[in-house]
């Protein structure tokens, strides 16, 4: 069964068969569904993936480099539209029998950069985004919490002053 290859697969072949030896490598790739619940990787655009990989042994090898991707989201404080762009370090290895949590997959010749570059992605994406530094949040008198105004009811829980209990 032949595999797709994606623009994030590489082929290292002449990495592995030469230990020690480095290619420089500069993708890009869309990659959809990179959000949490404050910012996400704008839509359709572009993941930028510069790295420099060096087989550690025929069985291992390193990425190190760059991965820079544009986000959106809202402001923490007046849910105004944020945008904004990341770029994370990225040293990280892959090999042949990974160990859980700490190194990444080698796929015989072929190395797929995708689980990496996800992670990397959505662990620089920011938390709690502000528009500015300076933002105070939504104006107080567009929401008035003072004790002295008596709230306006919710017409729609009207049928509930109508209940008696005993």
């Amino acid at each position: 069964m032949a595999t797709h290859a994606t623009p994030l697969v590489v082929g290292v072949t002449e990495l592995l068969r030469h230990p020690g030896t480095r290619r420089d490598i500069l993708l890009s790739a869309p990659l959809d569904d990179l959000a949490i619940t404050s910012s996400g990787v704008v839509e359709g655009s572009e993941v930028d993936v510069r790295l420099t990989l060096e087989a550690m042994s025929d069985t291992a090898v390193t990425a190190t480099g760059t991965i820079r991707a544009d986000w959106t989201g809202e402001c923490r404080r007046c849910l105004a539209p944020v945008v904004g762009s990341l770029e994370s370090d990225v040293r990280e290895i892959f090999e042949v029998h990974p160990t859980e949590g700490e190194t990444y997959r080698l796929g015989g010749d072929r190395l797929d950069l995708e689980p990496m570059v996800r992670d990397v992605v959505l662990l620089a994406l920011p938390l709690a985004p502000l528009c500015a530094n300076a933002c105070a949040g939504p104006e107080p008198d567009d929401h008035p919490l003072g004790v002295e105004e008596k709230p306006v009811p919710d017409d729609r829980w009207a049928a509930l002053k109508e209940l008696k209990f005993d």
